[in-house]
């Protein structure tokens, strides 16, 4: 059921669409070395097999779970003999820095045009020189209607699912499940398929006992890896510590990657904690620097420290709500102009227009806070954080009552 035409790819239309950025460049034959990133299910190697085949090109695909270096070495190798090649390495993110820089020479070079995909953020895993080299391309779930439409297909041309008598009653289970993931839907069909008599019915009971039958063992290749995650984030914001040890459990005994896991507690440690608790994002980040450090399997120890210290954190998503609607803020009223008064004066000319002009230095007042306007004329008075109902953030909503009075309307 492997898509082999741009035209048959379900979903990512603002990539592979007509008179998209992508589509244009392999269409022109102009195509450059890129990155695919996005979640599991979304077409990436997929992708990456069209245009090798739009572009008449030698494919080498590597998967950088049990690729070393020398694999690399011998692709480029070959490449040099193939002429054209496009090397498609899947997890892309899980290359060390000599494994990609083993890369950075053949793509500098032209002798393989790289295509890589990942589920992590590139500019977190990627290193820069070989990043800066490739254009990266976010793919995005996939919507209700290209689900629907590709369970239509595959029930209708598949080799083994068109030959069952199938009436399909209900859909809900199976998209809510999927969560925008073709191969995970297309994975639960079988199952239900496979566990089903001789006339099958889909209905969404069906659907949600056999998938609650499936072995619940974590998946790294990415078919729990979300749900996973998912579970272990709620239950720290939760405030429950056993359950985010258990979910962390589950993860390293999935073989998770460390990063991974670190990175998600220090983004908790300030979306969901913040000034609650300050502290909580030192030690999420101490505990990044360390689990690097150490590795496996000393760092479950650090991880277990730190999930079951942010789960007994007092919570306060506060400051996540301020930049969101600071931004929406900016959005509404575009780009408003700097007070005249906080404005940098570097030059002569600046400071005859009146730039910082009747500026108050803070630290020449008492208690070291001068009242001057700082926001722009329109948004004069608008409050973006309001602090949590917690010590902490209490301490500060008084204190910033006692400096601005009524403004703020803390």
């Amino acid at each position: 059921m492997r898509p082999r035409k741009l035209e048959e790819v379900v979903g990512q239309q603002h990539l592979i669409g007509e008179g998209s950025v992508l589509r244009t460049s392999i269409e022109n034959n102009t195509l450059g070395s890129v990155i695919f990133w996005g979640p599991p299910g979304t077409g990436k190697t997929t992708i990456a097999h069209i245009i090798a085949g739009e572009l008449t090109a030698t494919f080498f695909s590597l998967s950088a779970v049990n690729a070393g270096v020398k694999d690399v070495r011998d692709v480029i190798e070959s490449a040099r003999l193939a002429g054209r090649s496009i090397l498609f390495i899947d997890e892309i993110h899980r290359f060390n820095k000599n494994q990609q820089d083993a890369l950075l020479h053949a793509v500098e070079k032209g002798i393989i045009t790289l295509i890589g995909a990942t589920t992590e953020n590139p500019s977190f895993e990627v290193n820069s020189a070989l990043l800066s080299r490739c254009q990266v391309y976010v793919l995005k779930p996939l919507e209700e209607k290209d689900l629907l439409l590709l369970l239509d297909r595959v029930l209708k041309q598949d080799d083994h699912l068109s030959k069952k008598n199938i009436t399909l009653q209900e859909t809900e289970a199976l998209i809510q499940l999927s969560g925008g993931d073709a191969r995970k839907m297309l994975n639960l069909v079988e199952m239900v398929c496979n566990t089903s008599g001789e006339n099958i019915f889909i209905t969404n009971q069906w659907v949600m006992e056999v998938a609650q039958k499936k072995v619940a063992l974590y998946d790294k290749s990415g078919e729990q890896h979300y749900d996973i995650i998912s579970a272990f984030i709620k239950s720290i914001r939760g405030s429950d510590p056993n359950a985010a040890v258990y979910w962390l459990a589950r993860m390293i005994a999935g073989g998770e990657d460390v990063k991974f896991i670190a990175r998600r507690l220090v983004i908790l440690a300030s979306e969901d904690i913040g000034n609650a608790n300050p502290n909580a994002l030192l030690l999420a980040n101490a505990s990044f620097d360390a689990v690097n450090k150490i590795g496996f399997p000393e760092a479950r120890i650090i991880l277990s420290q730190c999930a079951i210290y942010l789960a007994s954190s007092p919570k306060s998503n506060a400051s996540y709500l301020a930049i969101d609607e600071a931004l929406m803020a900016v959005k509404k009223t575009g780009d408003q102009p700097v007070p005249l008064h906080i404005r940098n004066a570097p030059t002569k000319l600046m400071k005859d227009l009146d730039y910082g002009k009747g500026y108050k230095y803070s630290h020449s007042f008492t208690g070291n806070f001068s009242e001057q306007e700082y926001l722009p004329e329109k948004l004069t008075g608008t409050r973006f954080y309001d602090p949590g109902n917690n010590p902490r953030e209490n301490e500060l909503r008084n204190y910033l009552k006692n400096l601005w009075k009524d403004k703020y309307g803390y």
